[in-house]
């Protein structure tokens, strides 16, 4: 069955524009994942940002236990957690407690900081960034192991005989992935570790066609380190809007859409490196912003899996707030009712059953309305008379 076992889920930032109550901005981010475990939608992945104004949640540890409690299936990870503003041992920590706290439903994203405010604010300069996050990265799976004690020391963080006080509840531990952009630096820690990845670039111009060879990255760094990386591991983070039709669709997020670039992205952060001044427009027309009907998204994941050269494993929308709320729910209801089911595999056993019983309707059902008449008058002598005209005449056959 094609592509059965794709996983589809969010990434939440989340992006909650500027003049509304940001405490109730964050109990719709809860609201919003409850809704998706009903849907039957796999993952959300909740980031963690300290400035610019619209990325609210400062913790997404908190989020994911607090949206572990009203929810029963849904995975929860870290979207993602920026090693290095955190000391290795308290981020293992934390995880190994929420591993348990979820029953086994945790899962760790890291990344070296998206947000170089973030990063100012914390005395960090942008090109230390990334050599932290992978030393944060090898201590972590050094201590997730709970064999030897850990000891190591950086310019930033010292372990002394560090050991885990508690075992993960996953065996062998939670699952990790790292974010992974437009660099190969993403898909490199990834394949070092033998982990997950999260493609937030896919959403970018030329992000589809690099797909392929990003993912190459990732093989040959698991190659040299000695590890494998899993394609099933590999989730692609696209935006996407669905309605009944695609001019609707694209009509209920273009005001909002324009509204986040510019006053976000553009007047706020300066339109990062890579980033489209028209997003909507140019993400529609590449296939990598999924807005229009059911049919146009379901064509627009076919065509990042070709991109892939071999498939992923799942599919994350980079939640917005482009529509209204009701808008927005209803657009996540049709893709689990209409969208998911065509690459989980769960439509083609009804559809073939549906075609069996046509192509066979005489040979299986011809002999129906000679069974019911036996049934009267083999077994028929307390049924009324007038009922049973009514079924032999062929009514009620």
């Amino acid at each position: 069955m094609a592509h059965r076992g794709l996983t589809f889920g969010i990434f939440l930032a989340p992006f909650h524009r500027q003049g509304e109550n940001p405490t109730l901005a964050l109990g719709r981010d809860i609201e919003l994942i409850q809704w998706l475990d009903h849907l039957g939608y796999d993952e959300a992945w909740i980031g963690e940002h300290h400035s610019a104004g619209w990325e609210l949640i400062a913790s997404p540890e908190l989020i994911i236990a607090a949206a572990a409690e009203k929810t029963k299936h849904i995975r929860l990870g870290s979207g993602v957690t920026s090693l290095p503003y955190h000391h290795p041992f308290l981020v293992a920590q934390r995880w190994v407690q929420l591993d348990h706290m979820t029953r086994g439903r945790a899962m760790l994203g890291c990344g070296p900081g998206a947000l170089t405010s973030d990063a100012y604010m914390l005395g960090i300069k942008p090109a230390l960034q990334r050599p932290r996050m992978l030393e944060a990265m090898d201590a972590i799976m050094a201590l997730l192991k709970c064999e030897e004690r850990v000891t190591m020391r950086t310019d930033w963080f010292e372990m002394n005989d560090a050991r885990l006080h508690l075992a993960p509840y996953s065996d062998p531990h939670f699952e990790i992935a790292v974010a992974s952009t437009i660099t190969p630096f993403g898909m490199i820690a990834a394949g070092t570790h033998g982990v997950g990845v999260l493609s937030i670039g896919a959403g970018l111009p030329g992000g589809p066609e690099a797909l392929a060879s990003q993912w190459k990255i990732a093989e040959d760094a698991a190659a040299k380190a000695g590890k494998t990386v899993s394609r099933r591991k590999w989730r692609v983070v696209v935006t996407a809007h669905i309605a009944e039709d695609d001019e609707q669709a694209l009509r209920e997020v273009r005001a909002g859409e324009r509204n986040e670039t510019i006053t976000y992205f553009e007047e706020t952060l300066g339109r990062p490196p890579g980033r489209s001044d028209d997003p909507l427009t140019d993400g529609v027309k590449m296939g990598t912003t999924l807005v229009g009907s059911p049919e146009t998204v379901i064509k627009g994941v076919h065509r990042l899996l070709d991109y892939s050269q071999g498939g992923f494993g799942g599919i994350l929308f980079r939640a917005h707030e482009w529509a209204t709320r009701e808008q927005t729910m209803r657009s996540y209801e049709l893709f689990a009712r209409y969208v998911m089911p065509v690459f989980q595999g769960s439509l083609e056993l009804p559809t073939a059953s549906i075609a069996w019983a046509r192509e066979n309707r005489k040979q299986v059902f011809g002999d129906t309305p000679e069974a019911v008449r036996r049934a009267f008058t083999d077994f028929g002598a307390a049924v009324p008379d007038d009922f049973k005209q009514r079924t032999l005449g062929g009514r009620d056959v």
